[in-house]
């Protein structure tokens, strides 16, 4: 009886054996499947548990790309103990080796519920939420995760990525909203693109041009000087911070600005601009005098001094110089300088009294001669030629006086005849007329071509 017993308990745990689900053992991984998952760590109370081995196991098989053993293993720990959280955060992994984020992200959902702050579970949701391009709640989960762990050191590089990815996007949008003159919208999609792209310069660039068309220079301004402060060869912005400082009157800034951008590239419309801005600056650093002068219904003798001297300074500065003696009457003048340099250069000579009469009045038959003096130093061949001409007048005869520097003025171009044929010598020149005559006396100066003597 006794030896029936021991059969069947023998016999029976034999059925038991081989009806038992068998142990496949754990691969030995040498080359991981998934390198850059973060593999959950076990606290020290738990190490050594059932659920323990279940889930190392589950990690090695999940690294050797054995998916099916690795959900199985997972199981295991967590029917052993449901709240072992890095078997959670392992199954996290496995969904996201299927690419089924929204169950990784489930999965890491509970296991930060668990344990909250668990780095691997904060790691793996970023990584689930970054492939639902849910962009802005992974940075927070990198972030979090780096917060807590500064040796990441292959974190900052994703959020980098994110961020961009984000600026982008918002970028994109900034730039439809602009088209369709959406300003308010454009605003905020450009500022949400900076915040995650905050080094950008081009983002800054973009939204100061942005405000300038809405009419807010102020924040414009502000806009385009960071973007001048992050790219220091940032010439388009330079440029256009001269033109709002320029509209605000603000010269010398403006000179500035579009001195910085044409060092960095050229640009013949802001070479002009340039140009323009100098020249006011030098208009209004002179007496005002001279600065009302294209309104001046009349010129005087020390105004003509004056434009002369100004705008053909370079010219007269390489005439041969003259004595022109004692000048009683234009010390402490606001002309003195310009008439003393016409005066030596010997374009306007003073009167036999030692006066020049600053405030004389000019007519036409006073400055035709200063015209013919001008244009015989400046261009020598030219002058005998429109001297040799023979101008006819309806009110000025060959006989004349005045007939030979009347004839020779008019003959180059710079003072005109009325449509009947009038010279009208005894007519002021205006203010206006004199700009005019000083600007073709410029131009021939421009064009007039040094003589070569052949050898």
């Amino acid at each position: 009886m006794r030896l029936r017993t021991s059969a069947l308990i023998v016999l029976l745990a034999c059925l038991w054996s081989a009806c038992a689900p068998k142990t496949i053992p754990a691969p030995v991984v040498t080359a991981p499947k998934y390198p850059d998952f973060l593999r959950p760590v076990v606290p020290p109370t738990l190490a050594g548990t059932r659920q323990a081995m279940s889930y190392d196991r589950a990690w090695r098989f999940l690294q050797a790309g054995d998916l099916k053993n690795a959900d199985r293993e997972v199981e295991a720990a967590l029917q052993a103990s449901p709240g072992f959280y890095p078997a959670e955060a392992a199954s996290g992994y496995i969904a996201l080796a299927r690419q089924d984020s929204k169950a990784a992200l489930s999965h890491f959902d509970r296991t930060l519920e668990r344990q909250p702050g668990y780095i691997s579970a904060l790691v793996g949701r970023g990584r689930a939420l970054q492939e639902l391009e849910r962009d802005e709640e992974a940075i927070a989960a990198f972030d979090a995760a780096l917060a807590l762990d500064a040796s990441l050191t292959d974190l900052p590089r994703q959020i980098d990525v994110l961020r961009f990815r984000l600026a982008e996007r918002e970028i994109a949008a900034a730039r439809q909203a602009t088209r369709t003159n959406d300003v308010a919208e454009a605003r905020r999609s450009y500022g949400r693109a900076i915040a995650n792209s905050p080094d950008s310069a081009f983002l800054y660039r973009e939204l100061a041009t942005l405000e300038r068309q809405a009419g807010d220079a102020d924040a414009s301004l502000e806009h385009f000087r960071k973007a001048v402060q992050l790219d220091a060869f940032d010439a388009a912005s330079l440029g256009q911070i001269g033109e709002i400082l320029e509209e605000r009157a603000d010269l010398d800034g403006a000179l500035k600005a579009y001195s910085d951008a044409l060092a960095l590239e050229p640009n013949e419309r802001l070479t002009a601009r340039r140009d323009a801005v100098s020249a006011r600056i030098e208009l209004s650093r002179l007496p005002e005098e001279y600065r009302t002068l294209d309104t001046a219904p009349e010129v005087t003798r020390g105004q003509l001094a004056a434009l002369i001297g100004i705008r053909l300074g370079a010219e007269i500065d390489r005439f041969p110089k003259t004595e022109p003696g004692v000048i009683t009457d234009v010390r402490g003048t606001w002309a003195e300088r310009w008439i003393m340099a016409v005066a030596r250069a010997g374009v306007m000579e003073p009167f036999a009294n030692h006066t020049f009469q600053p405030r004389s009045v000019m007519r036409r038959v006073d400055i035709a001669p200063i015209v013919g003096r001008l244009i015989v130093r400046l261009s020598p061949q030219q002058a005998r030629a429109w001297q040799a001409e023979k101008t006819s007048f309806t009110d000025l005869f060959p006989s004349h006086l005045a007939y030979p520097a009347a004839s020779t003025a008019v003959a180059s171009g710079i003072m005109t005849r009325t449509a009947d044929g009038a010279f009208q010598p005894l007519q002021p020149v205006t203010g206006a007329e004199a700009i005019a005559m000083v600007e073709r006396i410029q131009r021939l100066a421009s064009a007039a071509v040094p003589t070569v003597r052949a050898r």
